[in-house]
């Protein structure tokens, strides 16, 4: 049991790389794949293929502000890093602001063993007394991020627009709905628009681990935030880590190099305290959190310990994969035509729409393309396209209190 359990972890962490480097490939997709291919895993322990899926989406936190920050392709829990990691990285500084995410997702492991415990005794009885509030919760979340727009107006139709394509997106025959709509709300959309402005990347500067500092001032900042949001947003559905960190940072203001801690940190504690949700109130918070469920039925506390200790274990060996991949990514995105580049990663993303969804997927894919790039010329901020999960998730809630 042991040794398929290690040998979970390391496929797992290779898996994770695989899906963080990946535009498009998110880690619901793996998971999904997972389940359909359940008969012909039999023979492996359902705690094995937990740990796969937890290594899995751990190492996907730390890796996947690589394409976010150096091409410009982000998912759902990235894309508040394009705004400060993109402007770092026309100054030359791409590394160093791939490195201030890691070392923010390196800090939240020793914030996820400190709240695991919380979560077990105190989050059920919580939980039960806001469950009726939670689609409120999430209208005042929403309502509060728009009214902090310049174009409320603007702000306000971008949000109902993608909170119609999601409802929609739920409700059609798609096999993976997240697929379409999210890559093309946060990643086809932005590539169209680097590509239109023919963007072109500053030679980068590989600057050694140990000077790439931040004030004390700052981190203390971005530490208090991820403290703050991150455990407070983790149990809310509907609610993503760019959600979190807005919240964070809208109550701790925070310059670049904090802010990219913060997002950093909270992208990997929101994903491993949903796995501590699922066993504490019994509800899914992510894509990898369904994946468990679904595989072991019912956590107990025996499967937690090993679900933690694969996270933490897990997170280490990723950071320091991660800095050898932006050094990588650093040293040689200058050496290769990024228009090429960026147009690959469209057709990339474009063909795995084709490949794993149907007609209507691809539809979707389309629409939300066309929406993420109104929304990135109309300078609108693109935490408003997450109305696409925000409001099925309320419609649900009144529906089904």
């Amino acid at each position: 049991m042991i040794i398929e359990i290690l040998l979970a972890l390391i496929v797992g962490i290779l898996a994770g790389c695989f899906t963080g480097l990946m535009p498009g490939i998110h880690i619901n997709l793996i998971a999904s794949l997972l389940l359909v291919s359940l008969g012909f895993l039999s023979g492996i322990p359902p705690i094995a293929l937990a740990v796969f899926i937890v290594s899995m989406s751990i190492t996907h936190t730390f890796i996947d502000f690589i394409p976010s920050i150096f091409l410009g392709a982000p998912e759902e829990d990235t894309f508040l890093s394009i705004l400060p990691g993109h402007k770092m990285l026309k100054q030359g500084h791409g590394f160093q602001a791939v490195v201030f995410t890691l070392y923010g997702s390196l800090f939240a492991l020793p914030i996820i063993i400190i709240f695991t415990p919380l979560f077990i005794f105190f989050l059920p009885n919580l939980f039960n007394y806001i469950k009726l509030s939670i689609p409120f919760i999430l209208l005042f979340i929403s309502t509060y991020s728009i009214l902090r727009e310049k174009n409320i107006l603007l702000s306000l139709i971008v949000f109902l627009l993608s909170g119609f394509l999601g409802f929609a997106s739920f409700n059609l025959p798609i096999k993976d709905p997240l697929l379409p709509l999210l890559s093309g709300l946060f990643g086809f959309s932005s590539l169209i628009i680097s590509l239109k402005n023919k963007t072109k990347i500053k030679k980068q500067i590989i600057s050694p681990i140990s000077k790439i500092r931040m004030k004390k001032s700052e981190f203390l900042k971005a530490l208090s935030a991820s403290l703050f949001s991150a455990p407070l947003c983790s149990f809310l559905p509907g609610i993503s880590s760019g959600h979190a960190a807005l919240i964070g940072s809208e109550i701790i203001p925070q310059k670049n190099k904090g802010f990219l801690f913060l997002t950093g940190s909270i992208n990997t504690i929101i994903m491993a305290l949903s796995f501590v949700t699922l066993y504490s109130i019994k509800k899914s918070r992510s894509g990898s959190a369904v994946a468990i469920q679904e595989i072991l039925n019912q956590v107990t506390l025996q499967h937690l310990v090993i679900i933690i200790s694969s996270s933490i274990i897990a997170g280490i060996i990723s950071f320091f994969i991660g800095i050898k991949l932006a050094r990588l990514f650093a040293l040689y995105l200058n050496k290769i035509n990024y228009k090429k580049l960026t147009i690959f990663v469209m057709l990339f993303l474009l063909a795995i729409n084709i490949i794993f969804s149907n007609f209507l997927g691809v539809l979707i894919f389309i629409t939300s393309s066309a929406l993420g790039i109104f929304t990135i010329l109309s300078n609108s901020r693109r935490i408003n396209m997450m109305g696409a999960l925000i409001i099925p998730v309320i419609i649900y809630y009144l529906t089904f209190p």
